[in-house]
């Protein structure tokens, strides 16, 4: 299995070596280091969850519309690399669950794939989490801010796909709702701080952004 992960870690640095957006491979390790932890202390199988922490992006709908469906990217990876048919489909199944879909988000249904989501969701929150909000709104071409659109909230998955959105709207939109829906104790203690720094960040723009002094 080690070399598995390493050529596992080898594949996804060359899949995102061009991607600017925030999901890129340094996001997929933070990731895959940050559910690495959280897999030791819940006692789960921390090579399931190493492999689909990995691969949790590589058919991401915004990224590779055409692969989401069947995961192909990441059961190419699998099968290639010899990994059995039922694991295949277990870490298919994780990376299904990770999205976040709006008000119609659900937990993951083994506690290897909860993990992941609540890794991936740490990522989106704190100092690097505000950096990759800035950095997918510039890729998308997206206002970091305007004061005559206000936030939509409580969306639906058809409706959070495909919502066009400003950057700090998106702070409302997704971001603060994560905390909320962490399913691991430890995941749980993160993001309560992670948050808070982005509460403090959100004040302090808006503040700069009226000019006031």
């Amino acid at each position: 299995m080690k070399q598995i992960i390493e050529n596992c870690i080898n594949f996804v640095k060359n899949y995102f070596k061009n991607d600017s957006s925030g999901h890129d491979y340094y996001h997929t390790m933070r990731v895959h280091t940050i559910a690495k932890q959280i897999a030791e202390k819940e006692k789960a199988d921390v090579n399931i969850v190493m492999l689909s922490a990995l691969l949790h992006d590589v058919d991401d709908i915004k990224i590779s519309p055409s692969t989401n469906a069947n995961k192909d990217n990441a059961r190419r990876f699998l099968v290639d690399n010899k990994v059995d048919e039922k694991t295949i489909e277990i870490i298919c199944n994780i990376i299904n669950e990770v999205s976040y879909k709006g008000v119609e988000t659900t937990p993951s249904i083994t506690l290897e794939g909860r993990i992941v989501q609540d890794a991936d969701r740490l990522d989106a929150l704190g100092a690097i989490g505000i950096a990759r909000a800035f950095a997918y709104g510039g890729n998308k071409n997206r206002k970091m801010y305007d004061p005559n659109e206000k936030p939509k909230l409580n969306m639906t998955e058809n409706e959070y796909r495909n919502h066009v959105s400003t950057t700090i709207n998106h702070f409302y939109e997704k971001l603060f709702n994560l905390k909320d829906i962490m399913n691991t104790e430890t995941a749980k203690k993160m993001a309560l701080e992670r948050e808070e720094y982005m509460k403090e960040f959100v004040k302090k723009f808006l503040t700069e952004w009226n000019g006031i002094i």
